[in-house]
């Protein structure tokens, strides 16, 4: 059997080193953040031309970095970079600039899609947010591990040690050289002050949305001179940084009469409510074989419920509620597999704790009085935010910045308050009650049908323009472009229960490819007596994806029925189906009968052992999302890596 040509092997080595190498290299690299440049002073601010994607096209824009002290108090704190981007006005004449405060806590306040829709009339400018935006990230990856590794992300014994993993982030952020203290509301503002300051701004207009209308609040307390007026999607009024169950059953009852109003959704029931209480009272335990966590249905539930508008479906109201109509336990179950995906990994939790420090009292004062007295959901999302009542409130620590903003304080800005008249997030009572009266110059619109943010931006998407910009420009309220969208109960493009036929399908389906895929390497190796080495090379090459994923889904079966408790996206659920199964393939592409039997053995070995590495590292190098993909590359290449250092024997008698 004639080896490996020389040139073909240096190639094969070549490309599969390169893989490894890369993967290695991003495992190993820390994450890009923004940097100070060297020599910046405080509230230094370098710009230059750059574009921002907008839901209209890219715009014209500046980008650069601005440098702020990390504590304000302390004299002797370090300096961080925070990145800024003003998105340029179309009109030769733009009017006083748009200053936008995104909500979260722990969320981006770099992505602003809508910014299109004022672009019209003003220059709009993000700041990047301390924490999350800038040279220092507050990440805690021990929060997700921890939610993940239970019976769910807020049960009664994931708690415990999700606060524990709260205490050890901030030890650990601590120990790196970060002043916790320093991420509070106050100092993100003086942030933004720093930015208007910088470039050249004498007042600004706020947009803010969500938790980012606590922002607006507090700067409207301690700037009020530099803003003109400001506007508030979805407010989030002092203490209610948790979810007040009494709240959220009111708007149950909401939507209970809006259901009892449309056809086909009081065909389905006479009290939706109700309905909705007797499935979640007693939540199975499993679809079949398949596990259910019950506090990721809560939760996934109470987020799912901020919105019902067609663009967020599946993760919509209507969505929801068919789910819990259905009475398909399987619908319920694709609800958890949803939450273990997409909720743990939804916060910078470093940033959302140091924010949320501001409400601790309150929440505090919340698990002091009882918690939950029998609300719909429970208390699962509070506990998911605060870790419970041993949790972020007790173990993270607080900024003294905070004690001066815990309550109400009046305001003489020009407000402008929208509210969506279901949202279960931010309901428009609390912005009523609490908020207007404290304003002077404050007016509300509560748009009829509506949910939480995403439903205004695409509801009647001239009419919020025209709302927002009118404002803006002359100080009046004009919502008269807005009619009162009716909740399409019916309107389910991609049902829960469809969500989980294609869940259990594809896993189930790539399983079964990837096992038959190795079935059919076995037969046609031993049929055939082997492969030439070009083959066995193409055939490494062009196994490896269903091999690797088959290996993976393999692994997420596992999860899904017999361990629960671990992830379908950790090491754990991928590197060994992954590694075995591309070990294996590899091996039967590359081996010959007639080699001696320790050859053979020493092939194996060397297979699965090279393919498990690299799906090890290919994991560590990218975790998340792309980490099954990242383990095949990985796998193959270390495979094939493998296999040409240990070169093909020529003949050798089988022994």
């Amino acid at each position: 059997m004639p080896s490996i040509k020389p040139s073909r092997r240096v190639v094969a080595l070549g490309l599969t080193g390169a893989v490894l190498l890369g993967l290695a290299t991003l495992a190993v690299l820390p994450e890009r953040t923004t940097t100070v440049p060297d020599g910046a002073a405080p509230g230094s601010l370098t710009m230059r031309p750059c574009e921002y994607d907008t839901e209209a096209g890219a715009l014209a824009a500046d980008c650069g970095t601005l440098v702020v002290p990390e504590n304000r108090r302390d004299p002797a704190s370090d300096l961080i970079a925070l990145p800024v981007t003003r998105i340029r006005a179309t009109t030769p004449n733009p009017g006083v600039p748009v200053f936008r405060l995104g909500g979260g806590p722990g969320a981006t306040n770099l992505n602003f899609p809508q910014a299109s829709r004022l672009t019209g009339e003003s220059d709009v400018v993000l700041v990047g947010y301390r924490g999350i935006d800038g040279s220092r990230r507050l990440d805690c990856p021990e929060v997700a591990l921890s939610m993940r590794a239970g019976d769910g992300i807020a049960d009664a014994k994931t708690l415990p040690a999700t606060a524990k993993a709260f205490e050890l982030c901030a030890k650990r952020l601590t120990e790196d050289g970060v002043d916790l203290t320093g991420y509070s509301i106050a100092q993100r503002i003086d942030d933004i002050e720093a930015a208007r300051t910088a470039l050249g701004h004498e007042r600004i207009n706020l947009f803010s949305t969500s938790a980012g209308t606590r922002t607006a609040m507090i700067y409207s307390w301690r700037h009020p001179e530099a803003l003109q007026r400001s506007v508030m999607l979805s407010v989030n009024t002092p203490g209610h940084l948790f979810w007040d169950p009494a709240t959220t059953d009111s708007q149950f009852g909401q939507y209970t009469a809006l259901c009892r109003a449309d056809a086909a959704c009081s065909a389905r029931t006479p009290d939706l409510a109700a309905s909705i209480r007797d499935v979640a009272t007693d939540l199975p335990d499993s679809w079949g074989p398949l596990a259910i966590k019950d506090t990721n249905v809560r939760v996934l539930s109470q987020y799912a419920m901020h919105h019902n508008g067609r663009a967020q479906a599946p993760n919509s109201a209507p969505t929801v509620l068919d789910a819990y109509l259905s009475g398909d336990t399987g619908a319920l179950w694709a609800m958890s597999v949803l939450g273990d995906m997409t909720l743990p990994d939804s916060l910078v939790w470093g940033e959302f704790a140091s924010f949320a420090m501001i409400d601790a009292p309150a929440n505090q004062r919340y698990y002091d009085n009882g918690g939950d007295h029998g609300s719909i959901l429970g208390n699962a999302s509070t506990d998911f935010l605060w870790a419970g009542p041993s949790g972020v409130a007790k173990v993270w620590p607080d900024s003294p910045d905070n004690a001066e903003y815990r309550t109400m304080r009046p305001s003489d800005v020009e407000t402008l308050v929208i509210s969506g008249e279901v949202d279960l997030s931010t309901p428009s009572q609390f912005a009523t009650k609490d908020l207007l009266p404290s304003l002077s110059r404050g007016k509300q619109v509560v748009l009829a049908g509506l949910g939480h943010t995403y439903d205004f931006w695409e509801h009647r998407p001239e009419a919020g323009r025209h709302l927002l910009t009118t404002f803006y420009a002359t100080g009046q309220v004009d919502s008269s472009r807005f009619d009162a969208r009716p909740v399409a109960f019916d309107d389910v493009p991609l049902s829960m229960s469809t969500v989980a036929k294609l869940l259990v399908g594809v896993a189930v389906g790539g399983a079964l490819l990837g096992l038959a895929v190795l079935g059919l390497l076995a037969r046609s190796a031993r049929r055939r007596g082997g492969y030439s080495s070009r083959a066995g090379a193409w055939i490494r090459a062009l196994t490896a994806l269903p091999l690797g994923l088959g290996g993976w889904f393999l692994g997420v079966l596992v999860v899904w029925t017999i361990n629960p408790d671990d992830f379908v996206l950790s090491a754990t659920a991928i590197v060994p189906g992954t590694g075995v199964l591309i070990g294996l393939g590899a091996y039967l592409a590359w081996v010959r009968p007639e080699w001696a039997r320790s050859v053979r053995r020493r092939g194996v070995v060397v297979a699965i052992g090279a393919a498990l590495a690299g799906a090890l590292l290919g994991t560590w190098a990218m975790p998340g999302m792309v980490a099954p993909l990242a383990a095949v590359a990985g796998a193959a290449a270390a495979v094939n890596l493998a296999l040409v250092l240990l070169r093909r024997p020529e003949v050798v008698p089988a022994v």
